[in-house]
Formats: C-alpha cells, sequence, structure tokens
C-alpha cells in the first residue's frame, strides 16, 4: 500500500498536534497509522428522510475499525426538499447541494483524510456527494440509506407522494384540510427518502450505475437488513479502496456516465438527474455532456419500468424485482460492461451474476412497458439551451399545445391568479427570473403546478418556467428549467402577455412566436441586471453559479 497522505512525519508540528487531539478521542498509537476514513454525515432532526443516519455511524466505525481503518464522523449540512423548502419560496434547495460539497472539501481535505464513505438520503444528499467525491478523488463509496415506510388512508396506500399532490386540491376545495391533515399523518411510518422514483430514489439507482455505490444496494427499504449488509460491505471495502489506490476518478468515465443516463431513461427517473448527473461530472473532471447523453439516448431505451408517480408499481416491489443490479442486468446489451466499481469487479461481471429478475415489474428489453421517453429535452426559440420535459409510462399527458402566454414573475403571483380565476384554459403559463440566478437558487414551482391540478386545469394549459419542478411528482405538460434563464437575458424573459408559445414534445421543440426584431427591441429595452448584494448564502451562490449546462456548479 502506497504511504497515507493523513501520516505525517513524526516530530513535526502537524504530527504533534494530530497526535494530541486523537489521543484525547480514545485513539491508539497504532490507530494514528491506519487509513483515516470520514463517514459523510447528513443528518438533522428536522425530517425523517435522515432521522435514522446517526444510528448508522456506530457500526459502520465498527466495520471501518474491523477492516484495519479508523472511522470519523463528519457533519454536513442536511437540506430536506419536504422541510428547507420553507424558506425563500424553496430557493435554498438547490445551492444546499453545493454547500454540502463545500462541507465536504473542508471537513475532508482539511483533515488530509483517506477515503470516504458517504451516508446518502434525501434528493441533494446523493448529487452533492457524488460531486465531492468526484472533486475530492478519494477512495469512496455511496451508500444509500433507504426509502421510506409508507402506510394507509382510508384504506389504500399512500405515500408522501400524495401528500404533495393532495395539497394542491385543499384550496380548490377538492379536499378539505382535514383531510389533509389524517393523510399527511398516516403517509409516512418511518424515517427514509419519499417512497416514490423521486430525485432521492433516481440518483441512489443512478450512483450505482455509476459504479459508486456497493452493487444490488439501490434502493432499499430504510432499517431493513439489506441496508444493514451494504453499511458492514462499504466499511470493509473502503478499507480495501484506500490500499488498492482506486478513486472515483478511475471509476466514472464517459461510459460510466452513459450508464447512469441509460438507466435514468430506463425507469423515467426524475428530471433533476439531468443537472446533478452534469454537475457530478464537471467535479470529476470528466469532459461529457449529459444533457446531449439524454437527447441522443432517450429515442433508444425503452421504458423498463413504473414506479410511482411513473405508474402503479411501488418502490419496494422495484425492489424486490431486482432493484438497480436487476434493472442493469436488463440493459446489459445498451451499457458499458467494461466500467470499474467501488466493488472490485466491472459492471460486465455483476450483472452477469443476476440470475433472477421479475418480469413484469422490470420488464425485458424486446418487451418494455413502452418506447417513447420519459424524459425529453426541448429545444426552440424560446429555450435555446434547452429545457426538461418528464412524461409518465403510459404517455397519455398532453404532447402538443400552442397558445397565448400569460406571464408571471413568482410562483405566489401565479396561484393567486389560478385562485382568483384569472387563468384560463388554452394559456401557456410562464413563470420567469425563477432560474439559477434570478431567484437566485432556482425557484421551486411544484406548488404552482399543483394548484393547477387541483382546480382540474392540469390538461387545459401548459406551463413553461425556468424555475424546478419536484423530482417526485409532475402533471400536465410543464416545461421545467429552460435556460438561458429570463433574468439574464433569456428569450423567457422576454414573453409578454399574449404572446403566442407553440410546444411540440415529439418534435422535441418550443418556439415563441414573435419576430426576432420585436424580441431585439424588448431585449434593448430592458435595465442592466445587477448583481445580488450581500453574505448570504444565496447571494453568494447567485453571484459564482454556472449554467445548467455545467450542471449549476459554483465558478461553472
Amino acid at each position: 500500500m502506497k504511504p497515507l497522505r493523513s501520516n505525517f512525519e513524526p516530530g513535526t508540528t502537524r504530527w504533534a498536534m494530530r497526535r494530541a487531539q486523537w489521543t484525547a478521542l480514545g485513539l491508539s498509537p497504532e490507530d494514528m497509522e491506519k487509513p483515516k476514513i470520514a463517514i459523510v454525515n447528513t443528518s438533522s432532526d428536522l425530517a425523517s428522510c435522515f432521522s435514522h443516519l446517526d444510528g448508522i455511524v456506530g457500526p459502520l466505525k465498527r466495520a471501518i475499525r474491523d477492516a484495519g481503518g479508523v472511522g470519523f464522523e463528519v457533519r454536513t449540512a442536511a437540506p430536506s426538499d419536504a422541510i428547507t423548502s420553507a424558506g425563500a419560496a424553496g430557493r435554498y434547495i438547490l445551492p444546499s447541494r453545493d454547500l454540502i460539497v463545500n462541507d465536504i472539501e473542508v471537513a475532508v481535505e482539511g483533515a488530509l483524510l483517506d477515503g470516504m464513505v458517504c451516508l446518502s438520503s434525501c434528493d441533494k444528499t446523493t448529487p452533492a456527494h457524488l460531486m465531492a467525491a468526484g472533486r475530492l478523488n478519494i477512495p469512496a463509496i455511496v451508500v444509500a440509506c433507504g426509502y421510506q415506510p409508507s402506510g394507509v388512508f382510508r384504506g389504500e396506500r399512500v405515500d408522501f407522494e400524495d401528500v404533495f399532490l393532495h395539497a394542491g386540491h385543499v384550496a380548490a376545495g377538492r379536499m378539505t384540510a382535514g383531510e389533509l391533515a389524517e393523510m399527511s399523518g398516516r403517509a409516512i411510518t418511518g424515517p427514509g427518502v419519499c417512497a416514490g422514483m423521486g430525485t432521492a430514489n433516481s440518483m441512489h439507482i443512478a450512483a450505482e450505475a455509476l459504479g459508486m455505490a456497493m452493487p444490488g444496494s439501490t434502493p432499499v427499504l430504510a432499517g431493513s437488513p439489506k441496508m444493514w449488509r451494504t453499511v458492514a460491505a462499504a466499511g470493509r471495502r473502503i478499507v480495501e479502496l484506500v490500499a488498492e489506490d482506486v478513486r472515483p476518478r478511475d471509476i466514472m468515465g464517459p461510459g460510466s456516465f452513459r450508464n447512469a443516463v441509460t438507466a435514468m431513461l430506463a425507469i423515467s427517473g426524475s428530471v433533476n438527474t439531468l443537472k446533478h448527473l452534469q454537475a457530478v461530472a464537471v467535479e470529476a473532471g470528466c469532459d461529457v455532456d449529459v444533457y446531449a447523453l439524454f437527447e441522443e439516448l432517450a429515442p433508444r431505451v425503452p421504458l423498463l419500468a413504473a414506479v410511482k408517480p411513473n405508474g402503479e408499481r411501488r418502490i419496494d416491489e422495484f425492489e424486490a424485482a431486482g432493484g438497480a443490479l436487476g434493472l442493469l442486468h436488463r440493459l446489459a446489451p445498451m451499457l458499458d460492461l467494461e466500467r470499474p466499481t467501488v466493488a472490485g469487479p466491472p459492471l460486465g461481471a455483476l450483472v452477469a451474476a443476476v440470475t433472477s429478475v421479475d418480469a413484469e415489474v422490470i420488464r425485458p428489453l424486446e418487451r418494455p412497458l413502452a418506447r417513447h421517453p420519459g424524459i425529453v429535452v426541448v429545444r426552440g426559440t424560446l429555450a435555446p439551451g434547452g429545457g426538461v420535459v418528464k412524461q409518465t409510462v403510459a404517455g397519455d399527458g398532453v404532447r402538443r399545445f400552442r397558445g397565448p402566454a400569460r406571464v408571471f414573475r413568482s410562483r405566489e403571483e401565479g396561484i393567486a391568479a389560478i385562485r382568483d380565476g384569472e387563468v384560463r384554459p388554452g394559456q401557456v403559463l410562464v413563470l420567469t427570473g425563477l432560474g439559477l440566478r434570478g431567484s437566485p437558487g432556482m425557484g421551486l414551482t411544484s406548488a404552482f403546478v399543483f394548484a393547477l391540478d387541483g382546480a382540474g386545469l392540469g390538461a387545459e394549459v401548459a406551463v413553461v418556467t425556468d424555475g424546478q419542478m419536484s423530482g417526485l411528482v409532475n402533471k400536465g405538460l410543464v416545461v421545467a428549467e429552460v435556460s438561458p434563464e429570463g433574468a439574464v437575458g433569456g428569450p423567457l424573459g422576454l414573453v409578454r402577455d399574449g404572446d403566442v408559445i407553440s410546444v411540440d414534445v415529439d418534435a422535441r421543440t418550443i418556439d415563441l412566436e414573435v419576430p426576432e426584431a420585436e424580441l431585439a427591441g424588448r431585449r434593448a429595452a430592458l435595465p442592466a441586471a445587477a448583481p445580488p448584494a450581500g453574505c448570504g448564502w444565496l447571494s453568494v451562490y447567485a453571484r459564482t453559479v454556472g449554467p445548467l449546462a455545467r450542471g449549476a456548479t459554483l465558478g461553472g
């Protein structure tokens, strides 16, 4: 094994300070020489998403110690989309991802630790952990800590997705606040991430497809024997990875990202996986265009699984059917099977060892659920840099729409218009100024879409926004994350009430039917955008965040 970077020359100041601090923690002189592993814990009492993570640290430390290493718990910010979205109209959600990355860099790189095991839970933690692994490029394993068990409401299975969706029905009078409260009290019966194919479970599966999670570990029920087996295996394996000097950039190459995109298309994963995988590629120094991969592969990759909200299957059924490894087994002819993994064997050897996959839950390639893409990138005069559309497995949503624009400058303004009966069927509802810099932080627009659904307008209008949508639920025809955003001179910021907008999902186009000369005049009349002032995190983020084409990474 090569010399450990955590071991300093005896007699030096750094060596003496480290020995003094760690002796006080109970480490022996022999411990000082062992591989030192960060246990990255995104834990908080704020949400059930990660309320169980603290209990995982002790067993993981023991597994690392038994393998010949020493584990150190490192805590980071712990954002939950359900809780952290309350402040600043949800604008803290995406910037929290990059805050976690920097938390990890400060702790792990500042201490010059030798490797890390990342306990991943809610939506932003898995991409953040993968980004940090790529940036620091020290041996790393992502451990998905599982989805939450769901409950029963009035005889029907319900989960957090149902609560999220039905919240929009109260304002429309289709459900009472008391009924929603009863559903909310029954939807979640234990810790873990949302029990649907939202961003959390999608990114857990993507981590395994990238080769950065232990094989067969995703998705997983939080607290289950399978989760605990993965924790123990990761503790043993991380010490071996340090000895073998296998690093994330050895694993996450162009073929790995191609594999992850293929997997996301096959399960119609969260729309947020596009920007997250692109951000991971940027941090890993991998020259790959994830958005272009989605565009290239979308017509080729069939839909093999339909987990809620894409279909009727539950995430526990997907896990029991074979999970991510079973999915990759099905997709083997379309994958780069030579890609290495944190487990040691290449991906091809792992998928070849799979002996059984439920053919009804995870379909074979020759008998897919559908052949249309679940994630579509559209481009045109309104979105030269692209926008993202999510389709259900059934593909029965609105696929073409043309109508006059109704422009809103905030989510709240739009919701008020719905409540006051000002939104009409046939309109294209534009929410602009909600992008990375305009918000700043990319505003969360799901509440607006759910309010439309609650008002019975979901199929009667189209929505176009430079804000983001929840990866858990999408209703109606929504084009989100339009780029370039309106606040930095993108065409979306030039739209006026009554302008005609056309969207064609099958043709992958979105156009603003206004002459270029008129748009040029509108652009010239716009006041110069002033950079945000202040020391707050959102202000810092707005001044440093790069475009979506770079994964919305800082300095990108």
